[in-house]
């Protein structure tokens, strides 16, 4: 993941805005719903700040997607073909955990995105956002922890795991290195 980051910033902030006012949600029931501020979510839909990994995943949990459908929604082409070159990447201002959607942005069943999360990192989210999907998490190198409601997974490069029922999980990485793994969502 060595080439430039895309800004993706833009068709965040529209996605967010589509999916509140399709719902008919005001921001402050916005709010309520996500645990995310009326003010930052007006900042985010207004393409002013670039929302952290936690605040999206309550935004997608409010809106009962998984984050990477809220993306995936967003990165939305309609193309079957997705070229290295031009698959969007997305980084965490806050954690600097990069997300590369690779799967064509065609709205398909199948999601696959690659994560790299930087050594001593831990995203979490809530239940919410594993709802309505099944996933497989891919370690590709590095060690990483998985928290899954109660247990804890460690994975090590090549291990595959298939998530349970929804619960509120966190992907921790130990090491000093990055930890590059796949997530591949299929929608329930």
């Amino acid at each position: 993941m060595n080439r430039p980051l895309t800004d993706p910033t833009s068709a965040i902030s529209t996605r967010v805005r589509i999916e509140r006012e399709s719902r008919g949600w005001s921001l402050a029931d916005m709010a309520e719903r996500s645990g995310v501020s009326k003010a930052m979510i007006s900042k985010i839909e207004r393409g002013e700040a670039s929302p952290t990994a936690t605040v999206l995943g309550r935004l997608s949990g409010a809106f009962g997607l998984q984050l990477s459908m809220l993306l995936a929604l967003a990165e939305q082409t309609g193309e079957r073909l997705s070229r290295a070159a031009d698959q969007q990447i997305w980084q965490d201002p806050e954690t600097g955990y990069t997300r590369r959607a690779v799967s064509p942005r065609s709205g398909g069943m199948l999601d696959l995105v690659e994560i790299e999360l930087p050594g001593g990192v831990r995203v979490a989210y809530p239940a919410s956002a594993f709802t309505f999907q099944h996933q497989q998490i891919w370690v590709r190198s590095g060690t990483l922890v998985f928290e899954e409601g109660e247990q804890v997974h460690t994975l090590e490069a090549g291990d595959c795991l298939q998530l349970g029922p929804p619960a509120a999980c966190a992907f921790f990485n130990p090491g000093e290195g990055s930890c590059v793994y796949v997530v591949a969502l299929v929608r329930r």
